[in-house]
């Protein structure tokens, strides 16, 4: 997450909707928690072995061929890294997390947390078919200016992202709860989480970072396609981040666990109820 003011402003508050009852069709597989926390701690040192781990691994989840590409990005080493699962429609929702960081830690939470669930994610839904197509994408070079979803939102012209009906930012998660950023995240989007998460009686609350920084959504925001933020930063885990403290053990399991329970059933309850 790109780094601002040294303080964070916002509020924490704690989502209440009232739970619904989830549609028979919600579909999807609960990797076991085993898997996510080793594919998170394996946290490869460098961007090239991220990217390598990354490519790797979605490739032995199945998505090889022409649905996984690498984009060159401007002004960044690495390329995006773009995993498709195909939909029936022609509509798409974007799951987007960058997996550059700083060099003052090993960018554990900000963004491996993030970066390292796409492949869990697409995982998670492969196994049925999907009404909408689910691009992952682990952008490179949002540390430096937010290129690699500058370059994909560029590079999707018109046509492309009029197709896009929602975009999914994950960034530095797993430091607790999952936490909406409210003030850039579309309401529908925002609801229908609060929904899903009260149904699974899982934690969700709201921090507005607005003074802290940016992140790839301002890329998707900025051609009004509706976004959703998710993220795991309040006041007390702030200073983690950009700092030698974002390693392994600055992350709660259990939280992040929970918080990529929540996404699977978010992303199957979007493809079924997003209209």
């Amino acid at each position: 997450m790109l780094r601002g003011l040294a303080r964070l402003f916002g509020c924490f508050l704690l989502l209440s909707l009232t739970a619904t009852e989830a549609a028979d069709d919600v579909r999807f597989v609960r990797i076991s928690r085993g898997i996510i926390e080793n594919r998170l701690a394996e946290a490869p040192s460098g961007l090239k072995n991220r990217r390598k781990w990354l490519e790797e691994t979605f490739r032995s989840l199945g998505c090889d061929g022409a649905r996984l590409e690498t984009q060159k990005v401007p002004r960044s080493t690495q390329p995006n890294v773009i995993c498709t699962l195909e939909g029936s429609a022609d509509s798409v929702i974007v799951v987007g997390g960058h997996y550059d960081y700083s060099n003052r830690g090993s960018g554990v939470a900000d963004n491996w947390s993030g970066a390292s669930l796409l492949p869990s994610l697409y995982e998670s839904l492969k196994q049925a078919p999907r009404r909408y197509t689910f691009v992952f994408v682990a952008f490179a070079g949002e540390e430096t200016g937010l290129h690699g979803s500058r370059t994909y939102v560029k590079k999707l012209g018109r046509e492309g992202r009029a197709k896009i009906v929602a975009m999914i930012n994950l960034d530095t998660l797993g430091l607790g709860p999952a936490n909406v950023w409210v003030s850039k995240s579309d309401k529908k989007l925002m609801n229908m989480l609060a929904r899903v998460a009260a149904a699974l009686k899982l934690p969700l609350g709201a921090v507005n970072a607005d003074q802290v920084g940016s992140g790839d959504f301002v890329s998707f925001r900025s051609k009004r396609i509706p976004c959703l933020v998710l993220h795991s930063i309040t006041q007390r885990t702030f200073p983690i981040l950009h700092s030698p403290r974002d390693n392994l053990t600055a992350i709660q399991f259990d939280d992040y666990y929970r918080t990529y329970v929540l996404l699977s059933a978010y992303l199957a309850y979007l493809d079924i109820a997003l209209e």
